[in-house]
């Protein structure tokens, strides 16, 4: 997809009305676009440089030479693929800095707090070839070894120059901070995992096969996306870097598609239920209904969010995506978020031992200043399904809450909703009996 689709509308029409990409039509080019395809053809993101605004300079990354506890964390970049940048985020201070990349532990935090996390890790960059992975090479077992680790580890990075204030926001990754060409990295002996550990020296495992096992061996889901991402997974000599922006779909997509197949086993929930939360100026609501397994995401992005620009005269710009029982074979137009949600459901049917077809919705206030990752989506769905759900005899009965809780009309849901126009406009074999 690229700025030939698009012609021959410009930005600035497209931004007035609905935009048709690749045969799909999207309420607002910004939104089929999420700062990643540059599709209004300007070299970066206009929408995401008011970043840059909200970010503390800090005169003690301003120097060449860094040392610092990583989390520990690291980075590869997909420019230039299949040549990209990879490198070590490094804060500016010792300590237990594990918070600083685990948004697994980031739910009910604010934007500016999550940010701040960010800002304090300078990004190393040194590029290399992503079959780097197989052949080895000194930066990146460097990076393995830290990304086998469990606790920070004392580090220390040596610039080219100082490094850039910028701040790299996208709607898949966590923000990224500040970051220089690396000249040399080094650091101390880290507390590894022994779970990671075997499945990076075991070179016939399957990649997805080590990433379902560390899964439901415990490890956390943004540690085995580092993993991955690092190229430490897989048969040898097909070990390959992975962009971190890919790592995180990949992984929950493969996790996800793991425990569909399983629930798809279980009977389906009895009753309407509906799960809720409201977090950093989103609203999350889930339907679970008695029927065999279907998925559907739908997002709401409200006028002055950072995909729907547009002023108060503006409407909600909704977009979502569907799979019916079997799946889906296309990567979603709703991005990778469509995947993490996908992934919370599937979490929750699993552990009740139900599947359902589920309808998950998502609105987005003004309040959401900056994109900040799935893992917003990820977390915030499963802390929904975490708490009691209120539960309905009826469809009709559960709409009838749900259509109090948000601020989008029930009838635009239905409308972009290929669940909710069967299930009211369609019975099944089993109602007529």
């Amino acid at each position: 997809m690229g700025v030939e689709d698009i012609l021959p509308y410009n930005l600035v029409e497209a931004l007035r009305g609905s935009v048709r990409v690749s045969g799909r039509v999207y309420p607002t080019l910004c939104l089929a676009c999420r700062g990643a395809k540059m599709l209004c053809g300007k070299a970066r993101c206009p929408i995401l440089l008011k970043a840059e605004a909200l970010v503390k300079v800090k005169n003690a990354i301003d120097r060449e030479r860094l040392d610092g506890s990583t989390p520990p964390a690291a980075f590869v970049g997909r420019l230039g693929y299949p040549k990209v940048f990879v490198g070590p985020l490094v804060p500016h201070f010792h300590g237990d800095n594990v918070l600083l990349d685990t948004p697994e532990w980031w739910l009910g935090r604010g934007i500016e707090e999550i940010v701040e996390f960010r800002y304090n890790l300078v990004r190393g960059k040194s590029r290399l070839e992503v079959k780097t992975a197989a052949a080895g090479h000194r930066l990146l077992d460097a990076l393995q070894e830290l990304a086998m680790s469990m606790r920070s580890v004392d580090a220390e990075a040596v610039f080219e120059k100082k490094p850039t204030k910028m701040l790299i926001l996208s709607d898949i990754t966590q923000p990224f901070g500040p970051s220089a060409l690396l000249r040399s990295f080094k650091a101390s002996n880290s507390t590894v995992d022994k779970r990671i550990e075997k499945a990076y020296y075991d070179r016939d495992l399957k990649a997805a096969e080590a990433v379902a096992g560390l899964y439901e061996k415990g490890v956390m889901v943004t540690r085995i996306q580092r993993a991955f991402s690092l190229g430490m997974f897989g048969e040898g000599r097909r070990r390959r870097l992975v962009p971190t922006r890919w790592s995180i779909t990949a992984v929950d997509s493969i996790l996800s598609e793991k425990l569909v197949r399983k629930v798809k086993y279980n009977p389906t929930v009895d009753k309407y239920l509906v799960y809720y939360l409201k977090n950093i100026g989103n609203l999350y609501v889930a339907i679970l209904m008695p029927k065999p397994w279907s998925f559907e995401w739908i997002e709401a992005w409200f006028p002055g969010t950072p995909w729907n620009p547009g002023g108060s005269s503006s409407k909600p710009a909704l977009m979502g995506d569907y799979e019916g029982y079997w799946g889906r074979k296309t990567y979603p137009s709703i991005g990778g978020c469509y995947y993490s949600a996908r992934l919370a459901v599937a979490e929750a049917l699993n552990r009740s031992r139900r599947q359902a077809t589920a309808l998950v919705l998502r609105e987005i206030y003004p309040e959401y200043i900056l994109p900040v990752g799935v893992w917003n989506v990820r977390e915030s769905v499963r802390a929904a399904f975490k708490s009691k759900p209120l539960i309905f005899d009826t469809l009709e009965d559960a709409l009838r809450f749900v259509k109090g809780l948000f601020k989008v009309p029930l009838r635009s849901w239905v409308e972009h909703s290929v669940i909710l126009k069967e299930a009211l406009h369609q019975k099944s074999i089993r109602e007529y009996v």
